[in-house]
């Protein structure tokens, strides 16, 4: 973990900032949220799932954290979702974007309405985030980060996830266009790309593959599958001071998954 020695010592310091985090309720985004909390972040946790939310603001630093269920898939009211946020909680630092969906389907059984939803919960509502946060009031003034969560299969192809892959791929593309565009009003944008790490979803997964075939998905990462800090350090570090000169960039934390491609 990292130490926070204290303000005006640690670059990764975030005393007085407040940050956005969506898919807080599980995985990634949970453990993105608590280390941002230790780090010394004010976070509004969203996601689907108000239960799991507030479980999530159980286990953070300090008690003042906000919960804010919403979902993603409403694309037209993030823009204004963000703006009651920022009205009612201050302006944000950042936004940390974790929400998606992640669905095995050979392309022989891929239909345009489950392509599209993949895309609108994954590519979607990532554009719209930035809309919202570029917004008058909604962040701090002259200042600002975004870090999307791809992954590799953005990088590099697997079977089976081909509308998964287009969409983790689209977001580096988004992430590029972006910083371009944003950089002239202090606003950084940059993603990460993880390999699998040990969540929710990678369990469901070993549950549905023999242990046979999920070794074939260990042996791909060199250093072993991940955990969720190993990424949600990636994600503080892009935040923080540590990446003031930072952006348009992906950082990939895959245990080297993308070594070999």
């Amino acid at each position: 973990m990292i130490e926070v020695e204290g303000p005006g010592t640690n670059p990764m310091d975030l005393s007085g900032r407040q940050f956005l985090v969506t898919g807080a309720s599980s995985g990634i985004g949970r453990e993105t949220s608590i280390l941002l909390s230790r780090l010394g972040a004010t976070v509004v946790l969203s996601g689907r799932n108000r239960e799991q939310l507030e479980h999530t603001a159980r286990q953070l630093h300090r008690q003042c954290h906000h919960t804010a269920p919403f979902e993603m898939t409403d694309l037209e009211q993030i823009p204004a979702w963000i703006k009651t946020l920022a009205a009612a909680h201050g302006p944000f630092d950042g936004v940390v974007h974790s929400a998606g969906i992640q669905k095995t389907i050979p392309v022989r059984m891929l239909g345009p309405a489950m392509l599209d939803e993949i895309m609108r919960v994954n590519v979607s509502s990532a554009a719209m985030l930035a809309r919202g946060f570029r917004q008058k009031g909604c962040r701090t003034p002259g200042t600002g980060s975004i870090v999307f969560l791809s992954s590799v299969h953005g990088i590099a192809g697997e079977a089976g996830v081909a509308a998964y892959s287009a969409s983790k791929a689209a977001l580096l593309g988004l992430t590029r266009s972006l910083a371009m565009e944003l950089a002239p009003e202090g606003i950084r944008v940059n993603a990460i790309a993880p390999g699998f790490v040990q969540t929710e979803m990678v369990d469901r997964l070993k549950q549905a593959l023999t242990a046979e075939q999920f070794s074939v998905i260990e042996k791909k990462h060199p250093l072993g599958i991940g955990n969720v800090r190993d990424v949600a350090n990636g994600i503080a570090f892009l935040l923080a001071d540590t990446g003031r000169w930072i952006t348009g960039t992906t950082l990939v934390i895959d245990g080297g998954y993308t070594a070999h491609s």
